[in-house]
């Protein structure tokens, strides 16, 4: 089970950083990858972060990492503790069901929670990246959590 843990946290530390190039840099053209990492080392090192250079983007990117690999193991410990989970995410399509839905809670919990007690500031519930945010949640972090930690049926 650690080998699927670590998996699913460089995928989803791999798609989620993808996504959030794809959105804020191409998309909205709000900032760079280098200051992308940057505002999440900011989380530790505050405004101060964007005047590292490469190495508070490094460290922006090694805190993603870390974080996606902590909600891979939450999802883990759930499953654990939960028969009614285990049962439930069983049948592959209610596990992405349990997948998108958790998915959400990460995002509502990373914004509303986790980064307001940090040196940066969240993502408005009314600003334009939200719910963009929030629906690639669902694919890129809740869903391959999901999928790559399942209870494990049968001879596997």
């Amino acid at each position: 089970m650690v080998r699927r843990i670590l998996t699913a946290g460089v995928l989803v530390g791999t798609l989620d950083g993808m996504f959030a190039i794809a959105l804020y840099v191409l998309a909205l053209k709000v900032t760079t990858p280098v200051r992308l990492f940057q505002s999440i080392a900011s989380a530790v090192l505050g405004p101060e972060s964007f005047q590292g250079g490469l190495a508070t983007a490094a460290l922006g990117l090694a805190l993603h990492f870390t974080v996606a690999h902590a909600w891979a193991v939450v999802y883990f410990l759930a499953l654990r503790l939960s028969a009614v989970l285990r049962r439930l995410v069983q049948a592959p399509a209610r596990a992405v069901v349990v997948g998108m839905a958790y998915g959400i809670v990460v995002w509502l919990v990373m914004d509303l929670i986790v980064i307001p007690m940090t040196r940066t500031r969240p993502t408005p519930v009314s600003a334009r990246p939200f719910v963009p945010v929030l629906i690639g949640h669902m694919f890129v972090v809740g869903l391959p959590i999901a999928m790559v930690i399942r209870p494990q049926t049968g001879g596997r």
